[in-house]
């Protein structure tokens, strides 16, 4: 039987928040171990702004000071973009890149909100290296 659960390891990139602007993840999430990894950015109420975009930063230093954004080739799918409409919603992604280290960020808010809209990532860090994966 099949344990994906053991393959698995989730961790929050950018805590659950209102954004009106432009923001860096709260957390860099460290691949050491794993191939790649499947991120999922949230959306709760969107009250204004037109659209939120979000991008994925890679790099090898552990405080991302070489932070970078992910070429679309090391990336499965797009990043995600939300419009004001999209109250509720998930979209999903990829990354196998090559770096250690990732961040999801806010990259652009079309628009002037002045309550913005509610979001949060999560990386799920798969293909390990060695199972069980270790969180």
């Amino acid at each position: 039987m099949k344990q994906i659960y053991k393959d698995l390891v989730p961790e929050i990139s950018l805590n659950v928040q209102a954004l009106t602007a432009a923001a860096d993840g709260d957390s860099i999430i460290d691949l050491q171990g794993y191939e790649g990894a499947l991120i999922l950015v949230a959306a709760g109420t969107i009250t204004d702004g037109t659209l939120y975009t979000f991008e994925l930063k890679e790099g090898d230093e552990s405080n991302l000071s070489d932070a970078a954004a992910v070429a679309d080739a090391d990336l499965v799918g797009s990043e995600p973009d939300f419009a004001a409409s999209e109250d509720d919603s998930v979209q999903a992604f990829g990354y196998i890149g090559s770096k250690r280290y990732i961040r999801v960020d806010l990259k652009t808010v079309t628009g002037s909100p002045s309550t913005g809209g509610v979001f949060g990532a999560i990386v799920v860090k798969g293909l390990p290296r060695h199972q069980p994966a270790v969180s």
